[in-house]
C-alpha cells in the first residue's frame, strides 16, 4: 500500500512511527504525541484530535486543557437550562473554532470562555442551520426506516 502524502507529511508520519518505536501497537505513542499537542494550547480549550491513518481512515482524540472539564460541565449546564439545542451547539462552537493542519494531523481548538459568553448571551443557530439539522434528522430516519420520526423530524437538544 503506498500513502498519498506531500514530502513533509510523509516525513512527519515517518517520524510518529519511528517514535511509536518498539510497541505494534501505535496507540500509546499516538495517546502520547497527543498530550503533547494539548500542552501547546491555552488553558479551557477543548481540542478535537483527527490522526490520519496509513490506511486512509483517522484515529479521532479528544483533549481538554487545563480546566477545560470544569468550564465545559459549567457550560453544558447552563445550555441545558437555557433550552440550547443541537443546532444551537454546533453554531456557537463553530463560531469560535480554530482549524490547524500539521501534515496528518487535524486539530479543532474551541476556546470556551468566547463559547460560555455565547451561551449566556443567548446566541441561537440561525433558521436555515436548524433547517439543515432538520433535513438530515429527516433522511437519516427514511434510511433508517424510522418513518414517525422523518415525518416530524426534531432537532434534539
Amino acid at each position: 500500500m503506498t500513502l498519498d502524502l506531500a514530502p513533509d507529511e510523509q516525513l512527519a508520519y515517518s517520524a510518529f512511527v519511528l517514535l511509536s518505536g518498539l510497541d505494534s501497537d501505535p496507540r500509546p505513542a499516538e495517546r502520547a504525541f497527543v498530550d503533547g499537542l494539548a500542552d501547546d494550547f491555552e488553558p479551557e480549550t477543548f481540542l478535537w484530535i483527527s490522526l490520519r491513518q496509513p490506511d486512509g481512515g483517522a484515529r479521532v482524540f479528544y483533549r481538554w486543557t487545563a480546566g477545560g472539564p470544569e468550564l465545559g460541565d459549567r457550560i453544558d449546564r447552563a445550555a441545558l437550562a437555557a433550552g440550547l439545542d443541537c443546532s444551537d451547539n454546533f453554531h456557537i462552537a463553530n463560531r469560535h473554532l480554530t482549524d490547524i493542519h500539521r501534515g496528518p494531523v487535524r486539530i479543532q481548538a474551541h476556546p470556551l470562555r468566547p463559547i460560555q459568553g455565547d451561551v449566556i448571551n443567548g446566541v441561537r443557530a440561525p433558521e436555515s442551520e436548524r433547517a439543515g439539522i432538520r433535513r438530515l434528522i429527516h433522511y437519516m430516519a427514511l434510511e433508517s426506516g424510522q418513518d414517525e420520526i422523518a415525518r416530524t423530524p426534531v432537532v434534539p437538544r
